[in-house]
């Protein structure tokens, strides 16, 4: 399976839109619009009225008409390059603004371009570009009121319902473009799978191919060796030795294949002691008293890699230190030169794949002459000495919002955009003048209004975390704002704005259904529609029994908010259905991956038995029978069987592009030439973080570096070197920015991308 390349719909999903007909239907739209207006008879008066802000000083004839269709052209124009350039389409949705507070006049165009200009800049830039424009067009809607000479309350007031407005544009263009970013990944996620069995297949491969390499050609290069050392010196009791350590070696070379095939078994520093130990002539030092697994098992390959290239290409190994300090374990090993005592044996291939397993775990790597000999050396750092990797652990607060995982730029935004929204849309229709009594001629009254606006709104910030209790808060604030107005206050009574303002409770009560956690979630809608019908009994308008009147008014809340609920609800099943078919399918993909993996090692079990463990046992045969000539000869037959086995393994890879997911980064990696790091606890990653990390990682390995994927419990960060060029970079940032995550790139270029791990509503 072939997987689309750099620069395929797969790696940009924010790519830039091809301009379409359907670009020009909007803009159609408002220049039809403002003809009807201006055809209809009473239409412009009424619009004017109505959205204009109008000047003084230019009110009506040609000058009103000529502004009228300036700020329509603008509009409409804005509204055609919206998807193209949004940011261009919001100054020219601005500008139709400004043109109207200016000029007046009934233009139906500027709002509606606002509208859509907004919400195409948060679908189609990132987080912050489209946050800086809702703030600017906030300000701007205040400004135009100013201009038209509107009062400081009535200014403030028009701010706030802007800053409501574009808050939700914003979080709803937010919304969409994650979902689309999350569907692109869903799907390819979903066409790679089948090829995920594959590629775990091709990386056992790998593992046994280095295995085989390093153990097997260990062993049989020390009895070629050997015999051949004992052969040419014809002495009796050297070929005797020879002959035991052929026996030996060949048992522990059968016996160490076996192994292999059914399990890599841990490595510990005591074993590279014994390793070294089959080399007597070695001088050898050990200071490191502990290090890691994964280090270890890479350093005892470094030494058995390098001990046997000194047989092959050398006389012999000479030195070897393993040597630890703070930060570091380094490897070297020092051959003594001179002819190889058998030549001829090598596979070219031993240097390479220590490199790449050095890099792999961050390190480093070198081999070349040193004096007459040949010298490997190989430095590992420590885990205290590795760049460190923040951990995205919980927060709470403003903290959690700004910096955490699924932040402002995540799913957890729309909590505090329905906040905003609920404080803007309140005190913003409630500041300016013209109530009777105004609740803000008095700054007592008028802070105590305002403060009760906030205490309703504020709990909707925990309707995911807390949903029950956020919902306990804004019904005991209305049970207060009620004895208020039973008590006499001269506030306004919260009967007058009781239905505008209700969707604040009915939003809780979703979020009891949709995020309460086990538990009986009925009782949420029983309890608000009580409390509503309370409040409306209320009211200055019923007279008669107000029992009576409280019992019917309960009655017709219970619907719309059992409706809510069981909306909610349906959601809340919705999510465990789909939560339940991903981990059937990762269940079900974990079993091909691994039944392809025992598959490969059972193909190349039967391989090695065929030719290279069948060779060595008969060199172990050759041995018992103290035929030395037969032991060399079935010693090299098996070296010779392992390259060739070796090379149809390699031979196998189709050269496809790996599946975009995690595992798939490392098989990226190997293919470019470059190394990765796994960091912390790896664990399954939902599929449309995987292919995220994947893409990331892609866009990293560019150039050939290597990168770190260091896993915490609320995501994953990619690291590495970041590619040149400002494209690039706006590929890095639109793939971190589309799935609620944040790209740094550090002055020398280190790149770092941190994915959070958030769940849908």
């Amino acid at each position: 399976m072939k997987w689309p390349r750099r620069g395929s719909a797969v790696a940009e999903p924010a790519r830039t839109p091809t301009p379409g007909p359907r670009d020009l239907l909007p803009a159609a739209a408002v220049v039809v619009a403002q003809a009807l207006v201006w055809t209809v008879p009473g239409a412009s008066s009424a619009l004017a009225r109505v959205l204009a802000l109008g000047s003084p000083g230019l009110t009506a004839g040609a000058a009103t008409v000529l502004v009228t269709a300036l700020g329509t052209g603008l509009a409409a124009g804005s509204l055609a390059a919206r998807r193209i350039a949004p940011g261009w389409a919001l100054g020219g949705a601005l500008a139709a603004l400004g043109r109207v507070a200016r000029g007046g006049g009934a233009a139906v165009g500027w709002p509606f371009a606002l509208v859509i200009a907004l919400l195409s800049l948060a679908v189609h830039r990132t987080a912050g570009l489209a946050a800086a424009g809702a703030a600017v067009t906030s300000l701007s809607v205040a400004g135009a009121a100013a201009v038209a000479g509107a009062a400081p309350r009535t200014v403030a007031g028009a701010g706030l319902l802007a800053a409501g407005g574009t808050a939700m544009l914003w979080v709803l263009g937010r919304s969409r473009r994650r979902g689309r970013a999350g569907r692109s990944a869903l799907a390819a996620y979903r066409a790679g799978a089948p090829a995920v069995p594959r590629f775990a297949a091709d990386a056992e491969r790998e593992r046994l191919m280095a295995e085989l390499h390093d153990v097997a050609a260990h062993r049989l290069t020390g009895i070629v060796v050997s015999a051949g050392a004992a052969a040419r010196l014809a002495d009796p009791e050297l070929a005797a030795e020879a002959t035991r350590h052929a026996a030996s070696a060949a048992r522990q070379a059968v016996a160490e294949l076996d192994r292999l095939i059914e399990t890599a078994g841990t490595v510990t520093l005591d074993d590279i002691d014994a390793l070294v130990a089959e080399h007597p002539s070695v001088d050898y030092r050990r200071t490191a008293a502990a290090a890691p697994p994964d280090v270890v098992a890479a350093a005892h390959r470094v030494v058995r890699e390098a001990l046997t290239n000194a047989v092959r290409y050398a006389s012999g190994a000479r030195r070897v230190r393993i040597e630890g300090t703070a930060g570091n374990l380094t490897v070297t090993v020092t051959d003594m030169g001179g002819p190889p005592a058998a030549p001829g044996l090598g596979t070219g291939r031993g240097l390479a794949g220590l490199r790449s397993a050095t890099q792999s775990l961050g390190g480093s790597f070198s081999a070349g002459p040193d004096g007459t000999g040949w010298t490997v050396r190989a430095e590992f750092p420590l885990p205290g000495s590795l760049p460190e990797h923040r951990d995205e652990r919980p927060r709470a607060g403003l903290t959690a919002f700004l910096d955490g995982p699924g932040g402002w730029r995540g799913p957890a935004a729309l909590d505090a955009v329905l906040v905003v929204l609920a404080v803007a849309l309140s005190l913003g229709a409630a500041l300016p003048p013209g109530d009777d009594p105004d609740p803000f001629s008095s700054p007592l009254v008028g802070t105590s209004l305002a403060l009760l606006f906030a205490v309703r709104a504020f709990p909707l910030w925990w309707r995911r975390r807390a949903p029950r209790g956020a919902l306990t808060i804004a019904l005991a604030t209305l049970l207060v704002w009620l004895g208020l107005d039973l008590a006499g206050w001269p506030g306004p009574p919260l009967s007058d704005g009781f239905l505008w303002y209700w969707w604040v409770e009915l939003a809780l009560v979703y979020a009891v259904a949709a995020f309460r956690p086990g538990g009986r979630t009925w009782p949420a809608p029983l309890a608000v529609a009580a409390v509503g019908g309370a409040v409306l009994a209320g009211g200055d308008g019923i007279t008669g029994n107000r029992v009576a009147a409280w019992a019917v008014l309960a009655a017709a809340l219970a619907v719309p908010c059992f409706a809510v609920w069981a909306l909610g609800a349906h959601t809340a099943a919705r999510r465990r259905r789909r939560d339940a078919v991903a981990a059937r399918d990762r269940a079900r993909l974990d079993r091909e991956v691994s039944a392809a993996a025992a598959a490969e090692r059972r193909r190349i079990a039967d391989g090695l038995r065929r030719t290279a463990r069948r060779h060595t046992r008969n060199a172990a045969d050759e041995a018992d029978a103290g035929r030395l000539d037969g032991v060399r000869i079935e010693a090299k037959a098996g070296l010779a069987a392992l390259r060739e086995l070796l090379a149809d393994l390699r031979a196998r890879d189709d050269g496809g592009d790996p599946p975009p997911t995690v595992d798939g980064i490392a098989a990226l990696a190997g293919r470019r030439g470059a190394a990765v790091r796994f960091a912390g606890e790896r664990r399954p990653l939902p599929p449309a973080l995987e292919v995220a990390a994947y893409q990331v990682a892609r866009e990293l390995l560019a150039d050939g570096d290597a990168v770190t994927v260091a896993f915490s419990g609320r995501g994953v960060t990619v690291s590495g070197r970041a590619p040149g060029g400002t494209a690039a970079e706006r590929r890095l940032r639109a793939l971190t920015d589309a799935c609620g995550g944040t790209l740094t790139i550090a002055d020398d270029g280190a790149a770092r991308g941190w994915l959070p791990e958030v769940s849908r509503p």
